[in-house]
């Protein structure tokens, strides 16, 4: 289960701090220094009043990108949404998108050079930028490359880096595991509130043992 930080807004733009492998706390002069090289960096916000502004101890989040440019990044999250959309999954879960293709960009040069060809691909048939393109003109431009490499690894790891983290968790209601607390019998299993109660002879009380 992945889970990516949410940053306070002070914590961003303190100093650099990349020992323990997560998002990096921000000195933007040095940040855009360092980034020059060739990595990127993810930034947004959580819309108050959605399922994760609750849960978040802020509304800013970053994440750091090791191979591919921000740029880059920002058109993978926007295929993410052709592929799967969902209204109520913010950016900072399709980022996880992002996260995850680096990470492979990053281990493997013949994977960065097809992630790579492949968002050039969705800029050209759109004329220049996926992102900023309809909603119509980038569902053409995904179609176009339908069953090539590129596509086919994006919309594979799309399964996991999605739909295993916490904040889609929360977002679709899913409670986590529940063997280590006793299954669901007694956690959630008789919460069904989208349809009438049944009767006891057709839902008796769960035998526990």
């Amino acid at each position: 289960m992945r889970i990516i930080p949410i940053l306070g807004q002070a914590q961003i733009d303190s100093s650099c701090d990349e020992g323990t492998g997560e998002v990096p706390k921000l000195d933007l002069p040095l940040a855009r220094r360092d980034f020059l090289k060739g990595s990127g960096i993810l930034m947004g916000t959580i819309a108050m009043g959605t399922a994760l502004a609750a849960l978040a101890p802020s509304p800013v989040w970053a994440l750091e990108l090791k191979k591919l440019t921000a740029d880059e990044g920002k058109t993978l999250m926007a295929m993410g949404r052709v592929l799967y959309p969902h209204k109520k999954l913010p950016d900072a879960v399709y980022a996880l998108l992002a996260k995850d293709l680096d990470a492979a960009a990053a281990g493997n040069a013949g994977s960065a050079a097809m992630i790579s060809a492949g968002v050039v691909a969705l800029n050209e048939f759109c004329k220049g930028n996926f992102v900023k393109a309809s909603a119509a003109r980038q569902l053409e431009a995904v179609k176009a490359v339908e069953g090539q490499a590129f596509f086919n690894t994006v919309r594979g790891q799309c399964i996991t880096s999605l739909y295993d983290n916490d904040m889609a968790y929360a977002v679709f209601g899913y409670p986590g595991s529940a063997w280590e607390k006793g299954g669901y019998i007694t956690r959630g299993f008789q919460d069904l509130k989208w349809l009438p109660a049944p009767s006891k002879e057709a839902s008796p009380p769960p035998f526990i043992g």
